[in-house]
Formats: structure tokens, sequence, C-alpha cells
């Protein structure tokens, strides 16, 4: 059985996808430490021929709570608005606007203001509309000592899920080390995104932006071959 693990992610981009259709089970971790300026509650989206980041608003809170405990602002309410009407105004020439705006606005409109939940759903929102049916779990729901860190933590999780083979992003090469790996029975291999590109606007081509962005400029069939569209390394 393969299995992949990550961070939860606010519309990640495409690489995000492609990882969880390569794998048999995709655990999502809820019971880690929050992180500024990453991409769990942000991500970015094609502006007039620019990058731009949409971002959720989140309640102040103590910066050691994790992504499950942290909670989307009172703000959000009037905030999503203006979200929704920056992606549209972007994407409403977009070929596949009228398919895609209802997707992002249901995703949007969530009203669950738990940050870990908001994320989950709307991971489980793309990948209904692509047709992944990888099995997402998660990690807090796992039977192991959730005090481990790192590799020890994927191991424990490979193990409790009985998985064969642990599948990584290519970024994670140094993380973990492949020795140890086999010497628990599991086979560690890493993928590594394709160049995806494809026309958006009459501008030049920005890489890895959101999925946002991708689905608006591409049929849902074009989306599914570039799901396939990476490297094994083994």
């Amino acid at each position: 059985m393969k299995l992949a693990i990550m961070q939860p992610y606010l519309f990640p981009y495409i690489g995000y996808f492609q990882l969880i259709q390569a794998v048999d089970k995709f655990v999502l971790y809820d019971n880690i430490q929050f992180t500024k300026k990453g991409w769990i509650n942000r991500n970015r989206i094609l502006v007039n021929g620019k990058d731009e980041f949409i971002t959720l608003p989140l309640k102040k809170d103590s910066d050691f709570l994790h992504v499950d405990q942290r909670k989307l602002a009172e703000s959000f309410a009037t905030e999503k608005v203006k979200i929704l009407r920056k992606i549209s105004e972007a994407y409403r020439k977009a070929p596949e606007f009228d398919s895609v705006y209802p997707l992002v606005q249901a995703i949007i409109n969530n009203n669950n203001e738990n940050l870990f939940d908001f994320i989950y759903q709307s991971l489980r929102s793309v990948c209904s509309y692509l047709d992944i049916k990888t099995e997402i779990i998660i990690s807090s729901t796992l039977p192991i000592d959730h005090q481990l860190r790192s590799q020890d933590k994927v191991i424990a999780i490979c193990k409790a899920l009985h998985a064969s083979q642990y599948i990584n992003p290519i970024g994670g090469v140094a993380l973990y080390s492949k020795e140890t790996f086999e010497q628990n029975n599991i086979a560690l291999n890493f993928i590594k995104a394709a160049d995806v590109e494809y026309k958006q606007f009459s501008n030049e081509f920005i890489p890895w932006l959101s999925i946002i962005d991708v689905m608006m400029f591409n049929p849902k069939e074009k989306v599914q071959q570039y799901l396939q569209s990476y490297y094994s390394i083994i």
C-alpha cells in the first residue's frame, strides 16, 4: 500500500494533488503547529498578469497552537466576499470559469470556523471535482505516539496503516533515511512534478500557482492528465 503524508494547505498547487493521486491513502496532519507565512491558510492566484495571495484571516491566538486549534477570524464573514470577488474578477474570462467558480464559491462559503476542518473539506471538494479517489485520513485519528517527530512519526504512521511504500515530494529528500525506512520494511520513494505549462490569457506564464489557476484555464480532463505529469524517483 502506497502512503503519503502532508500538512493541510489552502488550494495548493498541482504537485500536492499529484501526490494525493499517486498513493492509496493520504494522511493529512491536523495536530501539528501552525506555521506563519507558509501555505496553510493562503495561496497565490493570477491577477492582471501577476501572482497575488488570497488569505484566510485567522483569529489572533498563540503561535504554539496546532492547526486544528486555530480558528478563522470573525472578519472572515466579510473577507470571504472580498476573496470571492477577487477570484471572480481575476478569472471571469477564463475558459473554465463557469465550471470552476461555483466549486470555489461553495468552498469559500463553508461556514466552518475551524481552520483545519475548512481546509480538509476544501481538499475533499477539489479531489471530488477531479475524480481523485484516494482515501484522506486525519493524522490525529491514528493510534500512534503523537509526540513523535519528523521521520519517526512518519514511520509510525506507515506502520499503523500497514504501508509498504512511503512517497514524498522531492523537496523532502534530505529529511529521510532510505536505510531507516528499509529497516522498517518500508520502501521510500519521491516524486517531482514535471513542468506544467498552459495558456494564462495572453500573459507570460507564471508557474505553480494555486490549483484554482490550473482548473480555471484547463478542462477537467486536461487537469487529470497533469495529475500524472511527474517523475518517480527511487
